[in-house]
């Protein structure tokens, strides 16, 4: 958490939480009791809010400060609702493209891929709240500010946000080597969102088989896989080339 805007106490998160404050990483001492901690854990399981339980001497090595059995760390960028972005977008001039990142965990690959996001024109990056990578200094410097300029929703579950996009008529590619044939031969042209996998195991099976179209890159080396930056901006660049030619 180096760098990182920390609150420390748990009335003290139960305040930011309460303020709405974009919660990254949130550390709990491991056997904590009594009302006050019972209140922060039902408003972090209420708010969807992801949290770890440690023991005592991780909070001890995290600050000098007196942390009173918890520690969060604030994300210096707000988040987006996601329907209400989805909603917003739909009623714009523009074909919508969104990015779907499913359990993207390495912050600098996070910064990279937002970065070219906001270059391509992305309306939207869509995230879970639990298993991703959280945006830090490291994050918001890799993506060159971009950070700031691109909305990013956290959603509970990646499916549900599938469907919702589905629905309203988004078609979802999921980006998979996997995947029978190239991304060239998808229409990019229509209403999309592309999902790209975490940086070891790709995309998770059961949300691959919710999505409408699979595609792939073509690799001649002898290398199994691009790395993920890399590839979201291969994706991104083909739905770019078809839009403005």
């Amino acid at each position: 958490m180096k760098n990182a805007q920390l609150i420390y106490g748990i009335r003290a998160i139960i305040e930011a939480i309460e303020a709405n404050k974009p919660i990254n990483k949130l550390f709990i001492q491991r056997g904590l009791k009594g009302g006050l901690f019972q209140e922060l854990e039902h408003k972090l399981r209420k708010n969807g809010i992801g949290f770890s339980y440690v023991p005592v001497e991780k909070l001890n090595r995290l600050t000098r400060n007196n942390h009173q059995g918890a520690i969060a760390q604030i994300s210096p960028v707000a988040f987006h609702d996601f329907e209400v972005l989805v909603e917003t977008i739909l009623k714009g001039d523009t074909t919508p493209l969104f990015l779907l990142l499913d359990q993207i965990t390495d912050v600098r690959n996070f910064g990279a891929i937002i970065r070219t996001a906001e270059c391509t024109g992305v309306n939207g990056i869509i995230i879970p709240k639990s298993g991703s990578a959280p945006i830090t200094d490291d994050t918001i410097k890799t993506s060159a500010g971009a950070a700031f300029k691109v909305p990013i929703a956290k959603v509970n579950h990646l499916k549900d946000a599938i469907f919702y996009l589905q629905q309203s008529g988004i078609q979802v590619l999921a980006a998979t080597e996997k995947a029978a044939k190239p991304v060239y031969g998808t229409d990019l042209t229509l209403p999309s969102a592309i999902l790209m996998g975490s940086e070891d195991k790709g995309i998770s099976t059961s949300i691959l088989n919710s999505t409408d179209i699979q595609a792939k890159l073509p690799q001649l080396g002898t290398i199994g896989s691009l790395n993920v930056s890399v590839a979201c901006g291969v994706f991104l660049y083909e739905a770019v080339r078809q839009r403005t030619t």
